[in-house]
C-alpha cells in the first residue's frame, strides 16, 4: 500500500508540474525563439515602448496572449504579423512553459490602486 501511495503522490507531483509549466524548458523555448529580441535581454526593457515587459507577469495572462496570437484573426483573436509568426509552431505545453519561465523572472510591473 505504502508504494501505491509513494507512486500516486509522485505522478501528482509530475502532473502538477507539466500542467503549469517547466521553467527551465521555457526558459530554453524562449531562447530558440530570441524573445529578448524585442522584449529585452531582462524581459523588462522592450526594444520599443509599445511592446510589453514580461518578466513578472501572470503566467495565466501570458498564457492567454500567447494563445490569443496563435488565433491570429480567429474569434477571441490578437492580429499582430510578428507575434503570429512566432507563436504559430508553439504547442500548448510549449506556451505554458514559457509562461512559467517569463512568470519566474523579476519584474518591474506596478499594480496601483
Amino acid at each position: 500500500m505504502k508504494q501505491f501511495t509513494v507512486a500516486l503522490l509522485l505522478s501528482a507531483v509530475t502532473l502538477g508540474a507539466s500542467a503549469g509549466g517547466n521553467v527551465d524548458t521555457g526558459k530554453a523555448l524562449a531562447e530558440k525563439y530570441a524573445c529578448a529580441t524585442c522584449h529585452g535581454k531582462d524581459y523588462n526593457t522592450p526594444i520599443d515602448p509599445s511592446y510589453p515587459k514580461l518578466a513578472g507577469q501572470h503566467r495565466d495572462y501570458l498564457e492567454h496572449a500567447l494563445v490569443a496570437y496563435k488565433r491570429a484573426d480567429g474569434a477571441n483573436g490578437r492580429n499582430n504579423a510578428i507575434m503570429t509568426g512566432q507563436v504559430k509552431p508553439l504547442s500548448n505545453q510549449d506556451i505554458k512553459d514559457i509562461a512559467a519561465y517569463l512568470h519566474s523572472l523579476p519584474g518591474t510591473l506596478t499594480v496601483r490602486r
